[in-house]
């Protein structure tokens, strides 16, 4: 059986960290590559990190029932699975990794419940996370208190998800990440 493993947190609480981790240990795992209308950071490329799409690309999209997932994170600002990337990775027999956000991951498994892992990364404070987003330097002002906003409101959501990942030390979320989607999907560590 084709199995989801869905990363989640609010911005900043080192799911990208734990994904990176999560695909260099485990072969069985694929990232799945989301669409997204924010403006491309200088380090990422297309394809690769996301699909870049212009806000028309993306309404065009969802017109066409093209995303398993998509939300309207921050005005004109969409992120979304485009359903041809679960199938792309599905048909290449890879168990799927995603990096995205609560409300994208609740969608997901509820969409495929028997075959999705969500696993909610959580910062060992909210200061500690707020801080995290102060120290990238990648957000205006007006950008940052926006992403601090929807932390505190993607916080709560913990109870929603299968598993609570605390990343206060790195080394032991990454492992207890990788030992926890090893169990899921049923392989040796």
């Amino acid at each position: 059986m084709n199995k989801l493993i869905v990363l989640t947190a609010p911005s900043g609480a080192g799911k990208t960290t734990i994904a990176r981790h999560l695909l260099q240990t485990i072969p069985a795992l694929a990232f799945s590559v989301s669409a997204t209308t924010r403006s491309r950071r200088v380090y990422e490329t297309d394809g690769r990190d996301y699909y870049f799409l212009t806000v028309e690309q993306f309404q065009e999209s969802i017109a066409a029932d093209a995303f398993v997932e998509w939300e309207e994170v921050y005005p004109n600002q969409f992120y979304g699975t485009l359903k041809r990337e679960i199938e792309r990775l599905w048909a290449a027999r890879q168990h799927i990794l995603f990096d995205i956000d609560v409300e994208g991951a609740l969608s997901i498994k509820r969409q495929y419940p028997e075959q999705t892992l969500v696993i909610f990364v959580k910062p060992p404070t909210p200061e500690v996370l707020f801080e995290r987003l102060r120290q990238r330097n990648t957000e205006s002002a007006d950008s940052l208190r926006q992403r601090i906003t929807k932390a505190i409101k993607e916080l709560t959501y913990e109870d929603k998800c299968d598993v609570i990942l605390i990343n206060d030390v790195l080394e032991f979320a990454l492992q207890e990440a990788e030992r926890t989607v090893r169990r899921f999907l049923e392989m040796p560590a």
